[in-house]
């Protein structure tokens, strides 16, 4: 499957309708950016069943802001609907690979029940 470029107008969509959504964060610029493409788009091609989302930082600024990134490329990751990864710099393939595995093998109850949890803690503490 090839990458799919994202827009403030598809985005909602694009992570609402898929159970797996990474997301590259990166601008034309930028040469870890560059480096890091080939590496994305190869791995698109071996995880069908993963949605390779890009988000040109330049032409949606809206969207880099409201995520707040500061560093490019990014990659965060959604699975169900959360942000369950999400880290500055260009990754090898090995270590896309283990973030893809990883975030596959996630028990998205558990993760739900940690965020129930936090919240919580956050609304008692105040």
């Amino acid at each position: 499957m090839a990458t799919v470029d994202l827009t403030h107008e598809s985005f909602i969509n694009t992570i609402n309708d898929n159970d797996i959504v990474l997301v590259d964060f990166w601008a034309t610029w930028c040469g870890p950016c560059r480096q890091f493409a080939p590496v994305y788009e190869s791995m698109s091609e071996s995880h069908p069943d993963v949605v390779f989302a890009k988000v040109n930082t330049e032409d949606q600024q809206q969207l880099a802001a409201q995520f707040q990134i500061r560093s490019i490329p990014t990659l965060m990751v959604f699975r169900e609907q959360i942000i369950v990864f999400s880290q500055p710099g260009a990754l090898p393939p090995a270590g896309l690979q283990s973030v893809i595995e990883k975030v596959a093998a996630l028990d998205m109850d558990d993760v739900r029940r940690q965020i129930a949890e936090h919240s919580g803690k956050e609304e008692g503490s105040a």
